[in-house]
């Protein structure tokens, strides 16, 4: 089976979202939609998403990646990304992979912040599945992770002679602009358990996801991956983010749910 190529779309309220939808060459068995994460995180995995699209393709599984208001190749500037809002494009989104693929069986898939929008919208959506990869499950937390980066990217020696004062890098998380907005939303949100079914593809150590079956409900699953994506490390923000074992991993979960 050959890869068919990816067709640009624009959808939501006024065509204001930008995706690539990434068809099958026969009538795809299921559909999954990909949450891309937000700011340098996106960035980070844009190639995995690419990859995992075209892996889905060749198992028959139509794919949509797409960019949140205010993110990407959307329209909005960055400011004005918005919590509530990303979860109202993310089932938009899938409203838009049922009618472009015939299927009404939608998987979301979803890293870091990208896993929590999927969670947070997987009902409005009317996902089947959640297959999470390193979710962000605490508001408050990723919030004082952000700024913590922030911070520690301000004053890098390695990136600049002197530390940027605090004025010049205020409103930032990591080179992208963060409205009032997005850090009242996230701060106070927090996953609560899901009524679907949840794997979470975890590459981080396992006391950092200890919890999460219990955060995430009955129905989750935790998957150890054997490499671990650098997500946090300053040192490596400008490198792309590489999970082979990730796709792999997603590929025999679907073939083995088939």
């Amino acid at each position: 089976m050959r890869v068919e190529p990816a067709q640009p779309c624009q959808f939501g309220s006024g065509e204001s979202l930008f995706g690539l939808y990434h068809p099958v060459a026969g009538p795809a068995r299921t559909a999954m939609l990909l949450c891309p994460p937000l700011g340098q995180d996106m960035i980070r995995s844009h190639r995995v998403y690419r990859q995992l699209a075209d892996a889905l393709a060749l198992q028959g599984v139509a794919a949509l990646r797409f960019d949140y208001f205010g993110t990407g190749d959307s329209a909005g500037p960055s400011d004005t990304c918005d919590w509530t809002r990303c979860v109202a494009d993310t089932v938009a989104a899938a409203a838009e992979l049922r009618a472009r693929s015939g299927c009404s069986r939608v998987i979301g898939f979803g890293a870091r912040l990208g896993g929590a929008i999927a969670l947070e919208a997987a009902a409005a959506g009317r996902m089947a599945e959640l297959l999470l990869w390193d979710p962000l499950l605490d508001g408050h937390e990723s919030v004082t992770r952000l700024d913590a980066a922030q911070e520690a990217l301000r004053a890098d020696p390695m990136r600049f002679p002197a530390p940027r004062s605090r004025e010049d890098a205020a409103d930032q998380w990591l080179g992208f602009p963060v409205g009032a907005d997005l850090r009242r939303q996230l701060d106070g949100w927090r996953a609560t358990p899901a009524t679907i079914p949840v794997r979470v593809f975890a590459s981080q150590p396992a006391a950092t996801h200890a919890d999460w079956p219990a955060q995430l409900g009955a129905g989750s699953a935790v998957v150890a991956l054997s490499s671990t994506a650098s997500w946090d490390v300053l040192d490596r923000l400008e490198h792309a983010i590489l999970a082979p074992d990730l796709i792999r991993a997603v590929g025999d979960h679907l073939r083995a749910a088939a």
